[in-house]
């Protein structure tokens, strides 16, 4: 998006000219004085200053004002004129939702390590996010720019631990709490950038013909550009329309509710001036875009919203980009955004003319196209004729993806919106169905286009909200299986003790919904998280219960892989003769079902307990037999680390010559391969 687009601070733009949308970039207007003391603050000496230390924290630069006064588009200018003393880069933070409530820190702060290229934990805290936002800046010497706080506590956390480091912030008022901070309070705008502003969207001929009684629409504007801009709008969109004529209508508004703060009059009649005047179909469509999650929007969204085309959509979207009421990037499929000053209107307006049963349905038909979308998303990797292919293909043109990369660029641009989508349809509470599928549809996605791995931090929060719907409906199947996606995150950065609580509460829903799936994952799992922390007696018991459940159904493979672990953590525990038996039955479990290569890896481990239990020679037949199951598995790193093993053995019985022969074997195979010389240790079968 561009920098001087109308956005939650109602920014001085170029909006609504009579010229093209996007012919000429975006203009800056007036606040020279307030940038003229900003960047004199910036030099102003802090108490570290002058009591004669170095300033242990980031700067931080508050602007305040009341929305639609030109506080974020003021933001903008300042870090560009910043840029070029501060090679770190910028970084953007959005600290308030369009519904007005606060955005959590671990939001915040994975945002801002997305901008760093710096992956978080999935489902760390936000003191540990913001920990990790601070050393991935130390040293930087970059620019942060946080729109929107609500308080002090929101701006805090994410302060740097560098005084190279700039933070500027916006706000409503002061931010209380962070010393040092001097905010630069806006008002309106002087008459002549106003004036000014009006002239650039609408010419200058009704301007001149008639200019007290533009100072006079200023005035009625508040001097708020946010305002002006959609004036401007208005009036560009009626070439034979006066600026008195602007000037009068605006007038004859209501000032709206009476809470309503003196300061938020001029706004608010200006987006009814521009609302009022609108067909009733756009008229619509923009009360329901209140609806649009994360306040971002695109031709699909309104389409669905309204229950109209595509191309109408855009084409209405368009529209409202030139009154002013939108904002929009130069993509090929753009998105829109509402301004943060007019999303509480919107939503006010919405709730005092629509029925509840027709938001609800709008809300429901954005839902299923989203869901049809992340389907069509995940389909476009899969290949030609499959049956995912092959179920997409009836859905119209608009709602298909021509190739993987094009679903892939959907995904990343829209994943803000999506996972914002999943939050708002679980909170709502009336649309678990739609927000169930909607919230699986993304969690795969996600996966198959950027991997578990990568996406981890995401997945994390949607298994939460899969958890939500779950415990809310009294689900006990969906509310194990979210569960146990949770607890193997957690599991896997470390967590294990709130892993193990998580698997064991996922036991107890899998036996509530009867799922034998579930409760023999729940205990397996139960038994790894006990491995990991050492107390293998616990371990070899819950292995042993998931044991007792796969034999009973008859589930061959996972009986030997629990064999398997049950041997490991015998060993781990010094149970040689448990261990061996426990290996030999993984090894002939393998062995049936045909797969060689895990029947190899049994043996080598059985090879292995029997070393530790002092019977070298039968430890070296046993690994002999393993070597050659993995000569026939084709598994060279896995022959060769027999080899080396054999030849440590030797060695231990006093045959040297033996254990050279075994190593030089060892060498041949890895370098016949091309693969590194280093092997470890053959690695226990998970």
């Amino acid at each position: 998006m561009t920098d001087q687009a109308v956005d939650t601070g109602g920014p001085a733009k170029v909006a609504g000219s009579e010229e093209p949308s996007g012919a000429a970039p975006p203009r800056f207007f007036g606040r020279a004085r307030e940038l003229k003391a900003l960047r004199a603050d910036i030099e102003h000496a802090g108490l570290d200053t002058l009591a004669g230390r170095r300033a242990a924290r980031a700067r931080v630069l508050l602007i305040a004002g009341r929305p639609g006064s030109g506080r974020t588009a003021l933001a903008e200018e300042l870090v560009r004129l910043l840029s070029d003393d501060h090679p770190g880069g910028l970084l953007r933070a959005r600290l308030t939702d369009p519904g007005g409530e606060p955005v959590p820190t671990e939001r915040t702060a994975r945002e801002l390590l997305d901008q760093l290229e710096v992956t978080g934990p999935p489902g760390a805290e936000g003191d540990e996010l913001s920990e990790l936002v601070r050393e991935a800046l130390a040293g930087r010497r970059a620019l942060l720019l946080l729109d929107d706080a609500v308080d002090a506590e929101q701006v805090d956390p994410l302060l740097p631990d560098d005084a190279d480091c700039l933070v500027v912030a916006t706000s409503e008022g002061p931010l209380t709490g962070i010393p040092g901070v001097r905010p630069c309070t806006l008002g309106g705008l002087d008459a002549a950038s106003a004036v000014r502003l009006l002239s650039d969207a609408i010419g200058e001929v009704r301007i001149t013909v008639d200019p007290r009684t533009a100072e006079t629409l200023a005035e009625e504007c508040g001097g708020l550009p946010a305002a002006l801009v959609m004036v401007g709008g208005w009036l560009a969109a009626r070439p034979m329309a006066s600026v008195a004529d602007a000037t009068k209508q605006l007038r004859e508004l209501p000032d709206g509710p009476e809470d309503r703060p003196v300061g938020g009059r001029p706004l608010a009649r200006a987006f009814r001036l521009v609302h009022d005047s609108l067909p009733p179909t756009a008229a619509r469509i923009l009360r329901l875009l209140a609806l649009a999650p994360a306040g971002i929007a695109d031709a699909h969204t309104a389409s669905a919203l309204a229950g109209c085309s595509v191309s109408a959509a855009r084409t209405t979207l368009d529209d409202f980009v030139a009154l002013g009421l939108l904002r929009s990037d130069a993509a090929e499929q753009p998105q829109y955004e509402v301004p943060g000053c007019l999303a509480p209107l919107l939503r006010a307006l919405l709730e005092a003319t629509d029925r509840p049963g027709e938001i609800q349905l709008a809300r429901a038909r954005m839902l299923e196209r989203t869901v049809r979308l992340l389907q069509s998303c995940r389909a476009a990797t899969e290949p030609e004729g499959s049956p995912a292919r092959r179920r997409i293909a009836g859905l119209p043109r608009s709602l298909r993806f021509p190739e993987p990369g094009a679903a892939a660029d959907w995904l990343r641009s829209r994943r803000p919106a999506l996972l914002a989508s999943a939050r708002l349809a679980v909170a709502d509470g009336e649309l678990d169905t739609l927000a169930r599928r909607l919230v699986s549809a993304l969690v795969r996605a996600l996966a198959v286009h950027h991997g578990t791995e990568a996406a981890a931090p995401d997945l994390y929060g949607l298994h939460g909200l899969v958890l939500a719907v779950a415990e809310r409906r009294d689900l006990p199947r969906e509310r194990a299986a979210a569960l146990l996606n949770l607890a193997d995150l957690d599991a896997g950065t470390g967590r294990t003790r709130d892993a193990l609580t998580r698997y064991r509460a996922a036991l107890d829903a899998g036996r509530l919904a009867k799922d034998l799936y579930a409760t023999g994952r729940a205990m397996e799992s139960v038994g790894g998280a006990y491995a990991e922390l050492g107390d293998y007696q616990r371990a070899a018991d819950w292995y042993g219960r998931a044991l007792a459940q796969r034999l009973t159904q008859g589930e061959r493979a996972d009986e030997a892989r629990l064999y398997g672990r049950l041997g490991a953590v015998h060993t781990y525990a010094g149970r040689y003769g448990e261990a061996l038996r426990n290996w030999r039955a993984a090894a002939a479990g393998y062995r049936r079902l045909g797969d060689v290569p895990a029947h190899a890896r049994a043996l080598s481990e059985a090879a292995r307990v029997q070393e530790y239990a002092g019977r070298p020679r039968e430890s070296l037949r046993t690994c002999q037999e393993a070597v050659d199951w993995a000569g026939r598995a084709g598994d060279v790193r896995l022959q060769a680390a027999l080899e080396l093993r054999l030849a440590d053995t030797f060695e231990r019985l006093g045959d040297p010559a033996a254990a050279r022969l075994h190593r030089g074997l060892a060498d041949r195979l890895l370098k016949e391969k091309g693969l590194t010389c280093e092997i470890r240790s053959v690695v226990t079968e998970n």
